[in-house]
C-alpha cells in the first residue's frame, strides 16, 4: 500500500514542500530503504522511527519499507521527516487510516515516541500558508513559533502515540492559539547602563548616532578606556524591534536552531560578539550545509567585532559585502543561498600593539613601523565603509574620583529619543524597504536629504581636506540626517553636516 504525507524542506531560509511517499507492499524482503538524497541525519531516522513506532505500541512492518522524499534532486538535511516517515509507515500498513490531503507534519521523533525540538518551525509554517494548507503538526514545544503564523491551524503533537489517537479519534487536539506579536517585543537588557559608564561624553553621543541611524561605528582607543563597555551598553538604546524585523530574524534563529525550546520568537534585536580567531565561515557563514554565519545572526542587531585589527585578513576583507549590500550570497557545489546581514557593526580596536600609542599618561613602546603595520591590517576599503569613527581617550582620574556626584544619564532616557528619531525614519520610508538611514542607496539620499546651497559649500570643500571618497560623502549625509532626526529638524542643517564631519576618520 502507498501513503503520501506532506512535509517541509529549508533551503535557506525559505521553505519548500517535500512530499514522503512511503511504500510497504505485501512482498519482499525485510528492508527499509530512504531515497531522495537524504543526508546522514535523514539516514539515521531509520532506527528512530523503528523504535518509536514500537514503543508507542504500534506494529512496525516485517516486509520491504520504501520511502521517497520528493523533488529528488533537492537535498533532505536534518531529522524532521521522522514525523511524517513514522505517520506514512502507519498508514501505508493499514494501521490507521487518515485523510492528510490538507495537513503538513514536522518533527524529530526520541526513540520513546515522544517529538523532540525541531529547527525550521518558523519557514515552514510560513510555507503552508502559502501553500494553502490549513493544518501543522508540529511538535508541542514548536507551537508558540509556528503560531505566529496567521491563517494556518497549528495542532501541537507531544507524542507519537497522541497523533494516532487523534486520527483514531480517541483524542482530540485542540489548535495552539495565535501569538499576538505586538505585545513581545521589547528592549533588551544590555549587560551596562550608559550611566556606568564614566565620562566618554563624545563617543556616548556617537553611539547614540549610531543606534538611531544603524550607522557602523569604529573605536579606537587606550586599554581600559571603555571601548568594550560602550558596546556592551549598546543593545539598551537600540530602538524595539517591529514586528516585520522580528520575523526575519527568528526566521533565522528558528533555522540555525539558536531559537530557545518553547520560545516563539526573538523578541530583542540580537547581539553578536564572535572572538578574533573566528573562521571565515564562521563569520560569514557557508560549510557543507550552507548555514548562516554570524553577520546573519546580527540581522537587525549589532555585531561586535573587539580587537579588530586581530581579526585574519581574509576575515575581514569577507565584510566587504554584506557592509555594502546588507545580505550575503554563499555559493558552493550543492547550490547557492541568500542570507539577509543588515547589522550594525561596532568594531574596537587599541591604537598600536600596546595599546598606548597618543595616552598622555603612559609610554607606547612600539616603533614606528610596528604602528603602521599594526593600522594597516584594516584595509581602507572596510574603514571607507563604516559611519562613525571616534577616538576613545583614556578617562581622567578627576572623574573617575568625582564619578558619585556627576549622575549620568541613563540608557533607559537615551533610548526614549533613540526609538522617537527611528520612528520618524519609519515614517519616512513608508512604502519602501527600508527601516534606517543607514540603508539609503544613492538614489534615496537624494530624494530624502535634500541640502541647502551653505551645506553644499560645506561638503565641497570637506571633500577636497578630508580626501573622502564618493561612498564617505554619501555615508556624511546620511549621518547628518541622522542627527536632524534626532534634534526633531525636518531639514539638515550646518550644524548636523559639522558634527557629521567631525566623525570621519583622521589620519595619524
Amino acid at each position: 500500500m502507498l501513503a503520501k504525507i506532506i512535509s517541509g524542506a529549508t533551503l535557506g531560509l525559505e521553505g519548500r514542500l517535500v512530499e514522503v511517499e512511503v511504500d510497504v507492499p505485501e512482498e519482499g524482503l525485510p528492508a527499509f530503504n530512504i531515497v531522495g538524497l537524504p543526508d546522514k541525519a535523514v539516514e539515521e531516522s531509520k532506527e528512530r522511527v523503528r523504535s518509536a513506532l514500537k514503543n508507542s505500541g504500534a506494529k512496525f512492518p516485517e516486509g520491504r519499507i520504501t520511502v521517497n522524499l520528493a523533488p529528488a534532486d533537492l537535498p533532505k538535511v536534518g531529522p524532521a521527516y521522522d514525523l511524517p516517515i513514522a505517520l506514512g509507515i502507519l498508514i501505508a500498513s493499514g494501521q490507521i487510516s487518515a485523510d492528510t490531503s490538507d495537513s503538513l507534519f514536522f518533527g524529530e521523533l526520541s526513540l520513546d515516541g515522544s517529538l523532540r525540538h525541531t529547527n525550521g518551525i518558523l519557514p515552514v509554517s510560513y510555507l503552508a500558508r502559502e501553500k494553502k494548507i490549513k493544518r501543522v503538526f508540529v511538535p508541542k514545544i514548536n507551537q508558540e513559533e509556528a503560531s505566529i503564523v496567521s491563517d494556518i491551524k497549528v495542532y501541537p503533537v507531544e507524542s507519537l502515540l497522541s497523533l494516532v489517537r487523534f486520527f483514531r479519534g480517541s483524542l482530540e487536539i485542540e489548535p495552539a492559539p495565535k501569538v499576538d506579536l505586538s505585545s513581545l517585543l521589547k528592549v533588551a537588557q544590555a549587560e551596562f547602563d550608559f550611566a556606568e559608564i564614566i565620562g566618554q561624553e563624545q563617543a556616548k553621543r556617537a553611539m547614540e548616532i549610531a543606534a538611531v541611524g544603524a550607522h557602523n561605528i569604529f573605536m579606537r582607543g587606550t586599554p581600559g578606556s571603555g571601548k568594550t563597555m560602550l558596546a556592551r551598553a549598546l543593545p539598551g538604546i537600540l530602538p524595539t524591534l517591529t514586528e516585520e524585523e522580528a520575523l526575519e530574524v527568528t526566521k533565522i534563529y528558528s533555522v540555525t536552531g539558536n531559537l530557545s525550546s518553547g520560545d516563539s520568537i526573538i523578541t530583542t534585536r540580537p547581539f553578536r560578539s564572535p572572538h578574533h580567531t573566528t573562521s571565515r565561515i564562521g563569520l560569514i557563514g557557508g560549510g557543507s550545509n550552507l548555514t548562516p554565519g554570524e553577520v546573519s545572526l546580527a540581522h537587525r542587531g549589532v555585531l561586535f567585532l573587539d580587537e579588530f585589527p586581530e581579526f585574519p585578513r581574509n576575515v575581514l576583507e569577507s565584510l566587504r559585502q554584506p557592509l555594502e549590500d546588507g545580505k550575503v550570497s554563499i555559493s558552493r557545489a550543492k547550490g547557492s543561498v541568500t542570507y539577509p546581514a543588515q547589522f550594525l557593526l561596532v568594531a574596537a580596536s587599541n591604537p598600536c600593539p600596546c595599546g598606548y600609542f597618543g595616552d598622555p599618561k603612559r609610554p607606547c613602546k612600539c616603533t614606528p613601523g610596528q604602528i603602521s603595520r599594526y593600522q594597516k591590517r584594516i584595509s581602507g576599503p572596510i574603514l571607507d565603509r563604516i559611519d562613525l569613527h571616534i577616538e576613545v581617550p583614556s578617562v581622567e582620574t578627576q572623574k573617575l574620583v568625582s564619578q558619585a556626584k556627576n549622575k549620568a544619564e541613563t540608557s533607559k532616557d537615551i533610548q526614549k529619543r533613540v526609538q522617537k528619531a527611528r520612528e520618524v525614519q519609519t515614517k519616512r520610508f513608508q512604502g519602501t524597504k527600508l527601516k534606517s538611514n543607514a540603508e539609503m542607496g544613492t538614489k534615496d539620499v537624494k530624494k530624502y536629504c535634500p541640502l541647502s546651497d551653505e551645506c553644499r559649500t560645506i561638503l565641497r570643500s570637506a571633500i577636497s581636506s578630508l580626501n573622502l571618497s564618493a561612498r564617505a560623502y554619501f555615508k556624511v549625509i546620511k549621518v547628518a540626517r541622522t542627527i536632524a532626526d534626532l534634534s526633531s529638524d525636518k531639514e539638515i542643517a550646518v550644524n548636523h553636516l559639522a558634527e557629521a564631519l567631525q566623525y570621519r576618520l583622521r589620519e595619524d
